[in-house]
């Protein structure tokens, strides 16, 4: 009697430890799975720069001061961010390479000379890099007149050769002179405009800034940087036959980066402007993190 109660505590105990193992191994199963796809999505914010200016009179939603860049800088280093360019999520998505687990991109948009002479030396000091989008008619401009303006003017194609070349800035594409809000919003379609015509028109227009471009960096642009982010189907569709592997928009959205391609198109960034902290600002793209 004595033994046969043993014998069933013996049994019941076995059953147990294997329940437990095999719970153990389900459980460590389903979250090598988790970990595997979270190696594979990486969250990555992007934010939107345009004009750096001390002047406070002239700051406003698209100008932001010195201070605030290096802020923003300064707080992205201490907390362990490393910033990349479109080149490493080309090298991640198409190529195999590895992302930062914590990333972040810094865009400039439009290529005014104050980019040059207070962003430049500021990501340099604090080891960043970022991304350049000029209007090339307007840096072409720059160039032939020679004159140099850090209120209002735009890098010329020395400067904008010293900036690639020193490995801070990469350079991508923002239209030849397609940055105005008339006759049309960026390279958007205009009212009951041909589609035909229109095609012919932003991709004349693209490809002329695409030459410039390869004429500062030797080679030609990957991603297209939408101007005001105006875009339609039509739109994108073009860009994407022109060989861009990327689009930057305006919306306000996070971006996960995966393996796949199209994770590249129609990325999200977040204007930086005086009405939030870098850290308010990260916390709210932060929370769309997979824990």
């Amino acid at each position: 009697m004595v033994r046969k109660l043993k014998f069933k505590l013996f049994y019941s105990l076995l059953i147990i430890i294997s329940m437990f193992f095999l719970s153990f191994v389900l459980f460590a199963g389903v979250k090598n799975d988790e970990l595997s796809e979270q190696k594979d999505s990486v969250l990555l914010p992007v934010l939107m720069y345009h004009s750096i200016l001390k002047d406070g009179n002239m700051q406003n939603d698209y100008t932001v001061s010195p201070k605030l860049l290096e802020n923003d800088l300064k707080y992205l280093k201490e907390n362990g961010y490393t910033s990349v360019v479109v080149d490493d999520l080309i090298n991640y998505v198409f190529y195999g390479k590895n992302l930062p687990e914590k990333c972040v991109m810094l865009t400039f948009d439009d290529g005014y000379y104050n980019n040059y002479y207070y962003a430049y030396p500021l990501l340099k000091k604090y080891g960043f890099k970022g991304v350049l989008s000029p209007i090339a008619s307007e840096s072409e401009k720059y160039t032939e007149s020679g004159e140099i303006s850090v209120t209002y003017g735009i890098v010329g194609k020395n400067e904008l050769g010293e900036m690639y070349k020193s490995g801070v800035f990469e350079i991508q594409n923002h239209s030849y002179s397609m940055h105005s809000l008339a006759p049309r919003k960026g390279i958007n379609i205009k009212p009951n405009e041909n589609e035909e015509e229109y095609v012919n028109e932003i991709t004349e227009d693209i490809n002329k800034a695409q030459d410039y471009i390869e004429s500062v960096t030797g080679k030609r642009a990957e991603c297209f940087v939408y101007p005001f982010g105006a875009k339609s189907e039509i739109t994108e569709q073009t860009v994407r036959k022109l060989g861009f592997v990327c689009t930057l928009t305006c919306t306000e959205k996070p971006n996960f980066i995966t393996r796949d391609e199209e994770c590249l198109f129609e990325l999200g960034r977040y204007r930086r402007d005086n009405g939030e902290s870098i850290s308010q600002l990260l916390k709210r793209i932060e929370k769309y993190k997979v824990k």
